[in-house]
């Protein structure tokens, strides 16, 4: 429920703080008194968008601050938990707006952010203005009044759950689906160049030692003879070099005596001569492998030229980049093995979470059709009570594919006069029948909606007499479960109400400034037979106000 309304600085608002408590509230007054300005402000603290414009000095920040008392059903012990708010009793929502276009909103001193502000306000208030009763037309307005008031909300928000997991899944799988057939196009490719590669089965450094292989092949003979005789001066020839070397080191032995220092110099030729003769061994090793193979050299050269035609192929060099591809190919097609695995095992997930939201959308269709009739005979009661005796409102349910909110593609269908002939509501309802619909078909679905308070701005526009009476009457019941608060011209509405508010406004220094106060009986009264007469009431209208107000 709300509590307070406090606004400052806002449009033509110096400052304004105004008590609500229980029952019905109207607020009255002349056209630009401010009244739908009360109704802007009470918008920016259920999370609408805010306009530096309407900063009424410049120089100080708007502050728009309401108070509300609640009674915990739940939802808002969810809501404080998932938001990381201190839980309250009482819940104060301010919006502060800067002249720079900033706009910070708080919940009990916490700042929040709009999306925050707006899940609070739903579970709130329901704000009604004029213009808003075209959302009768809107299939999401007309589903939300008919599972409301079918109690299929909490059945509906189960499937969009479990909807919601279907789509994910059936995402998945259509990805998963779309990358299988691109594999697929590319698999007899891959598998072609995979399987070139493989059947050359390249070792790792392979083309690059053959080629060092074929140029000593190539010159085996030059190699061979130049071999040989660098051994042959090593070991063979007269006078070989090793055996001159030996010599040498022996004439060393006999002058140690006279100078040990030799020695070392000694070790040293001999170590030289161990390893000229390791070389010496390599070198004629080497030689004797060295054979000029033509056969060698055909297999040699036929394996290069693979080789060298996969590497222009694939534009690259070398045997690494080839062995790499080659994996990468492996990878590939192992990928579409993986792919077409992972897509069975998809398709049977989606098929089951499919099959459970069809099953709740089912139940959930079944729900709102059985309703149907039942809604419209208590709508139609209600709009002859508003003086619509020839109005009817049918609701039209037709099957469609699963989506979120279930099969039913839900239509509500207005026909003012009995012509037999029912079409949208937003073709052939006027203004004032938009007025009292909407009004009669939140009258039935407040209390399942569980909101503490409605707000209705100038939705009795278009209608006056009788009906406007009924109007009053049903806001007058409807207010016996839930706050309201209407702005109303019509004083037949005024009369229902346990606490009408005059909005005024005054005039100083040809600045407009918006005043309000609470009527007392006398003052009521009287605000009520202006509205019947004009500004001087006369005492007929005086009269008849007060047995208005008597008879409510």
């Amino acid at each position: 429920m709300l509590q307070k309304l406090t606004i400052s600085n806002f449009a033509i608002i110096d400052r304004l703080e105004i008590d609500f408590g229980k029952g019905l509230h109207v607020l009255t007054g002349e056209t630009g008194a401010g009244k739908s300005i009360i109704m802007v402000g009470l918008g920016l603290i259920l999370g609408n968008r805010a306009e530096a414009s309407s900063i009424k000095d410049a120089d100080k920040k708007s502050v728009i601050e309401a108070t509300f008392l609640v009674k915990d059903d739940g939802r808002f012990s969810e809501f404080y938990a998932d938001n990381d708010l201190d839980e309250h009793d009482q819940i104060i929502v301010r919006r502060e707006l800067s002249a720079a276009g900033k706009s910070r909103s708080f919940i009990n001193d916490t700042p929040v952010n709009l999306a925050q502000l707006r899940a609070l306000s739903v579970m709130l208030v329901d704000l009604h203005q004029q213009f808003e009763t075209l959302e009768l037309g809107e299939k999401d307005f007309q589903r939300n009044v008919l599972d409301a008031y079918a109690g299929t909300i909490p059945l509906r928000k189960e499937l969009e759950e479990k909807f919601a997991s279907y789509s994910k899944l059936y995402k998945e799988l259509t990805a998963v689906v779309a990358a299988e057939e691109a594999a697929k196009k590319e698999q007899d490719y891959n598998q072609f160049l995979f399987d070139e590669l493989e059947a050359l089965a390249l070792k790792e450094n392979e083309l690059e030692d053959l080629d060092q292989e074929l140029v000593i092949c190539s010159n085996a003979d030059t190699i061979k003879a130049e071999l040989t005789e660098i051994y042959n001066a090593l070991l063979y020839e007269e006078p070989a070099l090793l055996t001159t070397l030996k010599q040498h080191i022996a004439k060393l032995t006999p002058l140690l005596a006279f100078d040990p220092s030799l020695e070392s110099l000694q070790k040293r030729m001999q170590s030289s001569m161990l390893d000229l003769e390791d070389v010496a061994a390599e070198l004629e090793q080497i030689e004797t492998k060295v054979e000029r193979d033509e056969e060698r050299m055909h297999v040699i050269n036929d394996r290069i030229a693979e080789g060298y035609r996969l590497q222009k192929k694939h534009a690259v060099q070398g045997t690494a980049p080839l062995l790499e591809l080659q994996a990468q190919l492996s990878e590939k097609l192992e990928t579409l093995e993986t792919l077409t695995t992972s897509k069975v095992g998809l398709e049977s997930k989606v098929l089951a979470a499919e099959k459970a939201a069809k099953a709740i959308a089912e139940e959930l269709s079944k729900k709102r059709t059985t309703i149907i009739k039942v809604f419209e005979k208590e709508l139609q009661s209600l709009l002859v009570q508003v003086g619509m005796p020839n109005a009817r409102l049918t609701i039209d349910i037709k099957t469609q594919g699963l989506v979120a909110h279930g099969i039913d593609d839900i239509n509500f269908l207005f026909d003012a006069n009995k012509s037999g002939k029912p079409q949208p509501i937003e073709k052939v309802a006027s203004g004032g029948e938009l007025s009292r619909l909407m009004l009669t078909i939140k009258s039935m679905v407040a209390s399942k909606l569980a909101l503490p308070t409605l707000i209705f701005d100038e939705i009795d526009s278009g209608i006056s007499g009788e009906a406007a009476k009924q109007v009053g009457i049903i806001m007058k019941r409807l207010s016996t479960a839930h706050q309201l608060i209407v702005i109303s011209h019509q004083p037949q509405i005024a009369a229902m109400a346990n606490t009408n508010l005059m909005v005024y406004k005054t005039e100083e220094k040809g600045k407009v400034h918006t005043g309000i106060r609470r009527l007392e009986a006398e003052e009521k009264i009287e605000a009520i037979a202006k509205m019947l007469s004009g500004e001087k009431p006369t005492a007929a209208a005086l009269s008849n106000a007060r047995e208005m107000v008597e008879g409510s």
